[in-house]
């Protein structure tokens, strides 16, 4: 931070994410030290490459006031990104009445007397998008390549969670052996009684349909088919 007898200026510099064809954006707080009212202009090398908003501005006692500097987007990009561009903000002590239509230019002259503080600001430009840098390897004997595969996976506490229950399995391989027989004779046994439960619905409907010799039949398998329903559903 810059601190002269009127403003203080943070940052000193003005850093600029580069793109090439894309505007870029970065921003100076200007703060009064002052019990005055402060007038600013703000000045580059390169008008047309910078749009500056404010410009110029009056920063009440103890305020502080955003400046915010654009650069248009740019074609080429300098070598090694280093840029030559300057900027100037100049400040003085101004009238407790005085406006933003009221500045001139004549106000930032210096005279006999006059106190006119002035900020030289250097422009830096910085990749938009810096590489990632080659993680290190974690533990012994693994690669940075797998590192990545790692935290990249949105599945990786699943995996991890699937690779400790296999190791549990291996430890208990008869615990695991019995849980996996029982789920699978309750899923049979699921399976058994839906197909019975079907079955005995269609013998419901052709004994409401037979007469007779046959209807006893029916009345008899209905029977049956209700008690190996019930015998599953009790396992």
């Amino acid at each position: 931070m810059s601190s002269g007898d009127l403003l203080s200026i943070h940052p000193t510099e003005l850093k600029f994410p580069f793109e090439l064809k894309k505007q870029s954006s970065c921003s100076l707080q200007l703060t009064n030290k002052t019990d005055q009212h402060i007038a600013f202009k703000v000045k580059t090398t390169n008008p047309k490459k910078y749009c500056v908003r404010p410009n110029t501005g009056v920063v009440l006692p103890g305020a502080t006031c955003d400046v915010t500097v654009t650069m248009q987007a740019q074609k080429d990009a300098p070598p090694d990104l280093q840029c030559k561009d300057k900027f100037l903000l100049q400040s003085v002590a101004a009238s407790d009445a005085v406006t933003v239509k009221d500045i001139t230019p004549e106000m930032f002259n210096k005279e006999d007397g006059k106190v006119v503080e002035e900020f030289k600001l250097r422009v830096v430009y910085i990749p938009a998008n810096p590489p990632s840098p080659v993680p290190e390897e974690s533990e012994e004997g693994s690669s940075p390549r797998a590192s990545l595969l790692d935290n990249g996976n949105p599945n990786a506490s699943l995996s991890d969670a699937a690779s400790r229950s296999s190791g549990e399995h291996k430890e208990n391989p008869e615990a695991f052996s019995m849980i996996s027989k029982l789920t699978e004779e309750k899923t049979n046994a699921i399976q058994r009684n839906q197909k019975l439960q079907q079955e005995l619905e269609l013998l419901r409907k052709e004994a409401s349909k037979s007469q007779g010799g046959s209807s006893f039949m029916f009345v008899v398998l209905i029977g049956l088919l209700g008690i190996l329903v019930g015998y599953f559903i009790k396992m």
